[in-house]
């Protein structure tokens, strides 16, 4: 099983460390992918809607496309982020921003919706609700239509100095998601993605979108007729 973790840091800390915990549990390593933002991603959104268009006009295409080709490629994500003034940090939010285009109300992929995923946040006090949300709330728009979410406040400021009996509860809770993932074998869009997607599809057959071409877009995969991303 493929997997592709986004790490929402350059620094290994307590986020890093429970994604790959959870990781190492569901594939071995040759089939690990990882992501550090913003070291493979070092850009803000510069809100030019050249990507609207065409994905290769987007200025930074070269680097996004290489971390959105594996997330095509993989089975599961895996999202790490701090949790930074009770939020996701600013380099998970940036890798958002640049990926806008493939919400469904955009240009969505058919590859996402069946897909797996799961989000870790951790804090030293408390927002890894609001972190967390930052990202499964991406991941619903992307089509992603099994999402499990970690989420811990750890009480220290990096890994080294987080206890033992919490870093033993971490054990044991990364033990059951990884389990959570491995037994869910097949995974289909639920009543909450599909009534997204059937909304978007009736603005854009409306001619509501965003530009022509992605009206183009939908109707090249059959999107507007009978055919469903999830089938």
């Amino acid at each position: 099983m493929k997997v592709v973790i986004i790490h929402g840091q350059n620094h290994k800390g307590s986020s890093y460390n429970i994604g790959r915990m959870i990781a190492n549990k569901i594939s071995s390593e040759e089939d690990i992918t990882e992501f550090f933002l913003p070291r493979d991603l070092n850009h803000f959104c510069l809100g030019c809607y050249a990507c609207i268009d065409d994905d290769t006009r987007c200025p930074f295409y070269e680097e996004k496309n290489k971390i959105m080709s594996a997330v095509e490629a993989t089975d599961v994500l895996i999202f790490t982020t701090p949790t930074y003034c009770m939020r996701a940090s600013a380099p998970m939010k940036s890798f958002i921003d640049l990926t806008f285009n493939y919400w469904m109300v955009h240009r969505p992929r058919k590859c996402m919706f069946t897909k797996k995923a799961i989000v870790v946040s951790t804090a030293a006090g408390s927002g890894t609700k609001s972190a967390i949300k930052d990202i499964t709330n991406t991941l619903l728009y992307w089509g992603v239509p099994y999402v499990l979410s970690y989420g811990i406040s750890v009480q220290a400021m990096n890994w080294n100095a987080v206890a033992d009996k919490k870093k033993k509860k971490i054990e044991k809770d990364t033990t059951k998601l990884a389990d959570k993932v491995l037994k869910k074998r097949q995974v289909k869009a639920g009543i909450k993605t599909k009534t997204l997607f059937m909304m978007m599809r009736m603005m854009q057959k409306m001619g509501w979108g965003s530009s022509d071409s992605e009206k183009v877009y939908w109707e090249q995969k059959g999107w507007l007729g009978k055919e469903r991303p999830w089938k």
